[in-house]
């Protein structure tokens, strides 16, 4: 196999490198666009973002609702402790109660959001146990898809997979909303499974390790899969199986204009079907910028462990994050990751919720002295910022910074942290589909201004 991974990726020839490289420079001056366009055009929203900060409101959802500021009379940002809800339920009642009863509650969440309300206890096990019936791939999938063509990106091999699912599909493109619920409650289910032997094949070829293959069990939670299929000796403790539960129900949506919900939305709307939607999702959220935020945060850890002797001499500590403030250490960005959110901005609820919860990871492992270093980034690093960089704004931990502490905690590698939070997000990806069908009706076509000058053509041999 490697051998013909190889032969279909030929080394470039020395005039191809040389004409890449020079054209990549015309590149860089020939798609460069004028910041003060943006002043000129004020109606062009740069990033999707009004000149308050505020976001650009593109479209109405029921499915997930994100607060984290309000504006004033004078048009304003006036910060607020951040709220997140699913299907208009605060989901910080939804973990409360789960803890409470000391289950888990993905699965719930799950349906709140596909069915737009709470299932009855009865509702609730059926649920689960349609879901338990689609663990399994389809036969010969997992070899002819996964194994004979692994992936150093999991979350590409994802995108991949869901794509060849299409073909193992007896109805594919029907857009129906009772064919798209069938293909979302088939995704929903096969995700652990997809994650996990991406990550298995992943392994074996390209790290040369031994090949796990285990079979999901249809009983137990997708947080449970997940880990046994992983690890393996498919061992698991009940705290850390519930503590990736929590993550899961965090991470489970965002609102309609995160990037991948509004991309899922985006692709809906042209009547494509589920599987090019989804594999749409997939690759939005897996770019540094989105989903692949918490990766940076778990490798910029590993980075600060690296060159700090000792990570309870806070002294020490704050010494190397103003040298990664200053671009000379980690990955020279001068980012501090895991802080700060585009709509949150005194708190983000998914970060609190989840910090309570991973300190009583770190006294099960003995892992203290690492929460503690989280702890003390979240609490330090924004005034460090204002201090070294001069700019004085709300940066409050966000999911990434306590997430990345509890992939770390449960020896989850490093690949496949984004591809758990695509299988907790896929159950809002797919609300959010069927939301498109039902109530959206219309080809979303977003419009561009050309401020490019106008060029006569000249030929060819004038040139």
């Amino acid at each position: 196999m490697r051998h013909y991974i190889n032969s279909i990726c030929p080394k470039p020839s020395y005039l191809e490198e040389v004409f890449i490289k020079s054209m990549a420079q015309k590149l860089e001056q020939n798609n460069e666009i004028d910041n003060s366009l943006y002043g000129k055009y004020d109606y062009v929203k740069r990033g999707l973002r009004n000149a308050n900060g505020a976001g650009v409101v593109v479209g109405l959802t029921n499915v997930g609702d994100v607060q984290g500021y309000e504006v004033n009379e004078q048009g304003f940002k006036v910060p607020i402790h951040g709220k997140l809800f699913y299907r208009g339920i605060d989901v910080e009642d939804i973990v409360h109660s789960c803890l409470k009863e000391n289950r888990f509650g993905y699965e719930e969440t799950s349906y709140l959001l596909l069915f737009g309300e709470l299932p009855t206890k009865k509702e609730l096990e059926e649920y689960k146990e349609v879901l338990g019936s689609k663990r399994e791939l389809p036969t010969g999938f997992t070899r002819d898809t996964i194994l004979m063509s692994p992936s150093y990106s999991i979350m590409n091999k994802l995108g991949r997979s869901i794509l060849t699912l299409y073909s193992y599909d007896p109805n594919p493109d029907d857009i129906s909303v009772a064919n798209v619920l069938r293909q979302s409650i088939d995704l929903i289910g096969y995700f652990p499974s997809l994650v996990a032997y991406g990550y298995q094949a992943k392994k074996n070829y390209f790290d040369n390790e031994s090949l796990h293959i285990h079979y999901p069990d249809p009983v137990k939670s997708t947080a449970e899969n997940i880990l046994r299929m992983i690890r393996p000796s498919k061992e698991y403790t009940d705290l850390e199986a519930k503590l990736l539960d929590l993550c899961m129900i965090l991470h489970a949506e965002h609102g309609g204009g995160n990037n991948s919900s509004f991309t899922t939305h985006l692709v809906t709307s042209t009547g494509t079907d589920t599987y090019a939607a989804i594999a749409s999702a997939i690759g939005s959220l897996k770019g540094p910028k989105h989903g692949g935020a918490n990766v940076e945060v778990i490798q910029m850890m590993e980075n600060i462990r690296s060159n700090v002797k000792d990570i309870t001499n806070y002294k020490e500590v704050e010494q190397y994050l103003i040298k990664i403030l200053r671009g000379q250490a980690n990955d020279g960005t001068g980012l501090i990751y895991g802080l700060g959110h585009a709509v949150y901005t005194i708190s983000d609820p998914r970060a609190t919720l989840l910090k309570s919860m991973a300190k009583k990871l770190a006294k099960d492992k003995n892992l203290m002295d690492d929460f503690m270093l989280f702890d003390f980034i979240e609490k330090r690093a924004p005034q460090l910022f204002c201090e070294v960089k001069g700019i004085d704004k709300p940066m409050p931990a966000n999911v990434d910074l306590y997430s990345g502490f509890v992939y770390d905690a449960l020896n989850i590698p490093v690949e496949i942290a984004t591809p758990i939070f695509a299988a907790s997000r896929i159950s809002g990806w797919c609300a959010h589909r069927i939301e498109e069908l039902v109530a959206g009706g219309r080809i979303m076509r977003p419009a561009y201004q050309c401020v490019k000058t106008m060029t006569p053509y000249t030929p060819l041999d004038q040139r």
